[in-house]
């Protein structure tokens, strides 16, 4: 408590020191840049030479943002913007004295390889968000939306525009056509639209601006110039419709027997996208039966802790725009929308009689989704989306040959609305969400909720040139369902309300609702000098419950956290810029337990040559756990101390690498931790690029968690000492043959495996040494056969311990007869993920992919190598192929 006490007496002796010295700092003016009506529509090919940009003139002067702030870039930029009824033109020249060195590196669409040139356009005029349009020195195209003043890029963004780049012996240019229709902006007689140029020199990572931000400034897009001359624009309203067909052809190992796994399987598929701009400012996004064949898999993972798993959203349709709908109401990946949730596996697998096989579906059919988002020119951040989910059957082949249907998934609707208002002269905001997730049970699935609902309020507030800020939000859950559903929830990893040892929280079968909270409030200074900090206090009740259609991986939690660092922003001979980080949380339950304090101290240095060093360190002085013992008491971890560095090479260059070191240690050699990390980029020409990122880690812990058998009705706690390693390797490769036409290639092995010995039980689970938080068993009491296990231990006739592959029989009374048993823990599973996909953009908006993904899961004997693992289960294994044929046409109006 002292230390949290002069954490913060600290932040306010810097806050008073910073803020008289934000008083001095330099005011940027605003510049303007006035365009005019074009005469003569200009050829869009990367020629500026165009006699039609004679309309309007020049705008330089770029000033550097990075390395040197404030100074003259090595190469000035120029540029001229000039539009008609339908488009903004713009055209850019980048001088360079040695255009033989610019980096024309070719890519896909949204690569942001080599040199390059961004326009930010702010046509909301909200100075919180952005469109911006990139070409590369190649011709390569790339968009993003930015939002949160610059803090948050999304390049999902694909919206249909016109763009080319040349080469010359002066530099490079480029030409840019821009619809209007793509655009977001309100009714005026002149638009005034925020506007910046961001030019980035690759071989010198260095980038330029037309307006000229300071480091020491907070925000982005608000420090933007303005684009003037824009007189009686007419809002384009947006009409894209864009069908689809696939043709897929798998090919697998057949099943002996199996009527659905005969080796080979062939399918058509169709359906539709569209996006309709309601107004101006507004659009729907509307999608029938989705197809998301051209998405790479997931990467392999398990999970030790027994928490899920979050994997990222890769489907476009719930990629494109989903910052509208985030909503991290609390630290790490909690978020109320979670759009995995949607189109997820099914909860239930056929229910298999001997001799019955099934075909079953992998996903939930997303029947159709649509979103209504868009921002308006009066403030308001609008979001609504809506999806439904069919029924899923998993069609099963009987024993006399008939074919019967078993209801796999229910029928569910998904709904989220997300709102936001500026005010303040868009300096502060407030926003809500509402979630809702209803499943037609039609009186199956009394394991699932009928229903669950979030509703959350968001703030910020900035001030002082938006250097401070105070943000903050609040939410509510409620779900409803049968008591085995609510009953399922209490007891689920993330709430273990059974658990011997909490008296706050009770497990109630009898229940059909559970209601919780959850919220987080932060202040912090973001800008002005070189100090930046921030403090605040998260919270998740016991009853919290987001995961029908949000993530949540722990309950039951109170967080309170301050970080403090320090920026050397003014390059030196030695380096660009260093920062320092000092940060320091705690947390608690609501049972009033501390259950961890961490310090950690970071510094991160990009040098003046463009290599890279960052080095942590932190101290564990208090860790335990509510859940480790799935339901058991409360858990007490030893001490630990940790330590990473990375350090990595100029990525200005053909070729670049990372290596990484991380490492932990507890006390008493309780546990630990390494990992080994290495990452390369390599282009050895312009159109060709790879890059490859291996991964290897190693576990050992004396206490890692088995299982919990009953004995002499009560629960024992088995404990064992495991040595888990892990390694993953991923490969990809980049062909482009021109920016519309490109092949790739992703390619992942990835083998975990654990073995275990030394097994032991809990005797007292928060004891301060772990010696005298476990007892060992000793060789007369623990044993291991490969034979079955059947053991009766209560002589009622019922089986308490039915294991076919054998595992370890426990003779706690050491009288010869076996007591329990528990399965062998030990795993090795190994996974193997390639996509290969070819590309083609053959007319804006409209593409043609072809897919061959080839892949299988499996796993092998835990006691051979990880290497002999891989070569078993994947090389010498027939793997299964995926053939896929998608062709899209977008029509535009």
């Amino acid at each position: 408590m002292k230390l949290r006490f002069s954490i913060l007496l600290v932040c306010m002796a810097i806050s008073l020191n910073s803020y008289a010295q934000e008083s001095t700092d330099e005011l940027i003016p605003k510049r303007i840049y006035t365009t005019q009506k074009l005469k003569k529509v200009p050829v869009i090919d990367g020629d500026v030479s165009d006699a039609a940009w004679d309309v309007v003139e020049w705008s330089s002067d770029f000033t550097q943002k990075t390395p040197d702030e404030g100074k003259p870039p090595t190469h000035q930029t120029k540029f001229k913007v000039m539009y008609d009824a339908k488009y903004l033109y713009i055209a850019i020249v980048a001088l360079d004295d040695n255009p033989e060195l610019i980096q024309q590196r070719l890519t896909r669409r949204d690569g942001f390889a080599g040199d390059r040139v961004n326009v930010i356009i702010d046509s909301y005029h909200d100075k919180r968000t952005a469109f911006v349009f990139t070409t590369t020195a190649a011709g390569v195209k790339g968009e993003e939306i930015t939002t949160q003043n610059g803090d948050n890029w999304d390049d999902s963004w694909n919206p249909i525009w016109y763009t080319d780049a040349k080469v010359n012996d002066k530099g490079w240019t480029t030409e840019m056509k821009i619809p209007f229709s793509q655009l977001r902006f309100g009714k005026a007689k002149e638009q005034i639209w925020g506007f910046n140029v961001n030019r980035t020199i690759f071989r010198k990572q260095e980038r330029s601006l037309w307006q000229r931000i300071p480091n020491s400034q907070s925000g982005f897009v608000s420090e933007a110039g303005e684009l003037h001359g824009l007189i009686d624009l007419v809002p384009q309203k947006q009409l894209e419709i864009q069908p689809f067909t696939v043709l897929q052809f798998d090919k697998y190992p057949a099943e002996a027997g199996n009527p659905f796994k005969t080796g080979k399987d062939f399918k058509i598929n169709g359906g539709l996208d569209a996006k309709i701009g309601i107004t101006n400012d507004l659009t729907l996004d509307l999608t029938i039966n989705p197809d998301f064949g051209q998405v790479e898999a997931d990467p392999g993972a398990i999970a030790l802790d027994g928490f899920q798993v979050f994997f990222k959203e890769q489907r476009p349709f719930f990629v494109e725009n989903k910052n509208i709908f985030d909503y991290r109401f609390a630290n790490g990946r909690d978020n109320l929308f979670y759009s995995r949730r949607i189109g997820r596996n099914p909860h239930r697998s056929a229910d298999l009689q001997d001799g019955e096989y099934a075909k079953e579906p992998i996903n939930s059919t997303i029947l159709g989704a649509a979103k209504f988002s868009g921002k308006t020119k009066s403030g308001w951040s609008i979001g609504i989306l809506e999806s439904v989910t069919s029924n899923e059957y998993a069609e099963i082949k009987q024993v006399n040959g008939e074919t019967r249907e078993e209801i796999v998934e229910p029928l569910t609707n998904y709904f989220v609305a997300r709102v936001q208002k500026d005010f303040n002269e868009r300096n502060s905001y407030l926003g809500g969400i509402f979630t809702a997730t209803n499943r037609n049970l039609d009186g199956e699935f009394s394991e699932l909720h009928k229903a669950a609902y979030t509703g959350g309020i968001d703030f910020r507030h900035t001030w002082h040139n938006r250097d401070f800020y105070l943000e903050g939000n609040g939410i509510m859950s409620h779900v409803l369902g049968s008591e085995e559903a609510i009953e399922n929830t209490q007891t689920s990893m993330a709430r273990l309300f059974q658990r011997v040892d909490a008296t706050h929280v009770e497990l109630d079968p009898t229940r059909t609702s559970l209601t919780g909270t959850g919220g987080r409030i932060e202040i912090g200074k973001q800008g002005g000098g070189n100090w930046r900090y921030n403090a605040g206090f998260v919270w998740r009740s016991p009853e919290l419950e987001l995961n029908d259609v949000g993530f949540l991986r722990q309950t039951d939690e109170m967080i309170q956290f301050s970080n403090i660092r320090y920026l050397w922003q003014v390059p030196t001979k030695t380096y660009r810029d260093i920062r320092l980080r000092l940060e320091q949380f705690s947390t608690f339950d609501f049972q009033g337990n501390q259950n961890r304090m961490q310090y950690e101290i970071q510094g991160n240095v990009n040098w003046i040559n463009n290599w890279w060093t960052e080095l942590g360190l932190g101290h564990k002085p208090l860790i335990y756990g509510n859940a480790y013992l799935r339901g058991g008491p409360r858990w007490r971890f030893a001490d630990e101390n940790f330590i990473f560095l990375f350090f990595g090479s100029d990525r200005s260059k053909k070729m670049s690498f990372t290596l990484g070191y991380v490492t932990s240690k507890a006390a008493e050699n309780a546990n630990s931790f390494s990992r080994y990390v290495f990452r390369m980029n390599y282009q050895p020409f312009d159109a060709f690029s790879m890059s490859l990122d291996t991964e290897f880690e190693k576990t050992t812990d004396k206490t890692q968690y088995v299982t919990t058998p009953d004995f002499e009705n009560q629960e024992r706690y088995i404990l064992g000492n495991i040595d888990n390693q892990n390694w993953s390797t991923t490969l990809r490769l980049n062909y482009s043959i021109n920016p519309n036409m490109s092949i790739q290639f992703y390619g992942q092995p990835y083998i975990a495996r654990g073995r275990y010995s030394d097994f032991n039980y809990v005797t007292n689970a928060t004891a301060a040494s772990v010696n005298d938080r476990v007892s060992m068993y000793n060789t007369n009491q623990i044993s291991y056969t490969d034979q079955p296990i059947a053991l009766d231990t209560n002589n009622d006739g019922t089986l308490d311990f039915d294991y076919s592959d054998g595992g370890y029989l426990i003779d706690d009374h050491q009288n010869g007869v076996s007591d329990y048993a528990f399965e062998n823990p030990d795993f090795s599973y190994v996974q193997f993920r390639t996509n290969l996909v070819a590309r083609w953009e053959y007319i804006p908006g409209s593409e043609l992919f072809f897919v061959w993904a080839r892949g299988g899961v499996g796993y092998d004997d835990p006691k051979r190598s990880l290497s002999r693992s891989l070569r078993n289960q994947i090389i010498d294994q027939p793997l299964e192929d995926t053939f896929l044929i998608k062709a899209t046409y977008r029509f535009v109006k």
